[in-house]
């Protein structure tokens, strides 16, 4: 069993190469981890190379390798740019995981900034569109390879409060599907994981945003929302992304995988 992971290693993704953007988040840092722990080497990307050597170091802990580039993923230049370091860095890129996102603010629809509206919807839907767009050729010069996209319950719902994210989210849903359809032919499935809310900074800041000064009752309230009566913890997302990049998910395409201790059943 893994500490760091949680889980019993299958070492299901030996021999691939993994990019992972985000990665020095909460759910990038466990996706890095996790994908590592199944042995695959990675190719960590964010936005400030001295946020990623923690995750550098707890992939080489895990006895895999690992490559950090720094990079905005709502620039096209940085994108290509981390995509050329993977390849040069590994042979090539087998796995991608579209995970940066930011979350706005909080503020009612005709309230919201438009600098921060443009901003989330640069990173949470430019950012995986450039993201799907420039890993296509490295992934079928590899002969095909897995994409999934971290979307979220504000995917399938709304919140008239959180906007840009909602918005930016049922996008990445709409990438997700729009990819499924053509990326086959290069032998490259795309699904997408929908988290409900997980303990990361995140969150943390949500709360803050949705009821300022008594973060920890607006978290019971929403705790209380979801059957499981928690949050989900990052390795728990990561479980179900490192499933579907392996061989195990071959013939799942086009999915949108909810992880939300039953939140959306409603």
């Amino acid at each position: 069993m893994s500490e760091q992971t949680g889980h019993t290693s299958s070492k299901r993704l030996t021999g691939k190469v993994a990019a992972v953007t985000g990665a020095a988040g909460g759910i990038g840092r466990a996706i890095c981890e996790r994908l590592a722990a199944e042995g695959a080497r990675v190719v960590a990307v964010d936005l400030r190379a001295g946020d990623l050597e923690p995750v550098v170091a707890a992939v080489r802990a895990l006895g895999s390798e690992a490559h950090a580039v720094a990079a905005d993923v709502s620039v096209a230049a940085d994108v290509a740019r981390w995509v050329d370091e993977g390849v040069r860095r590994f042979g090539g890129i087998d796995l991608l995981v579209n995970n940066a996102g930011i979350e706005g603010v909080v503020k009612p629809l005709e309230e919201y900034p438009d600098d921060v509206f443009d901003r989330v919807l640069a990173v949470n839907v430019r950012g995986v569109f450039l993201g799907l767009k420039h890993v296509h050729p490295a992934m079928k010069a590899r002969g095909g390879g897995a994409i999934v996209n971290l979307a979220s319950v504000a995917g399938i719902t709304g919140n008239g409060l959180i906007s840009a994210y909602i918005a930016s989210k049922h996008a990445v849903v709409g990438l997700t599907r729009a990819a499924a359809t053509t990326y086959p032919a290069a032998g490259i499935r795309v699904n997408a994981v929908l988290p409900a809310p997980v303990e990361t900074r995140m969150m943390r800041s949500l709360e803050e945003g949705f009821l300022p000064g008594q973060p920890a009752a607006l978290k019971q309230m929403m705790a209380s929302q979801i059957p499981l009566g928690r949050y989900a913890e990052p390795a728990e997302v990561a479980g179900i992304v490192a499933f579907l990049l392996s061989d195990e998910a071959g013939y799942v395409n086009g999915s949108l995988y909810t992880v939300d201790g039953g939140m959306t059943t409603f």
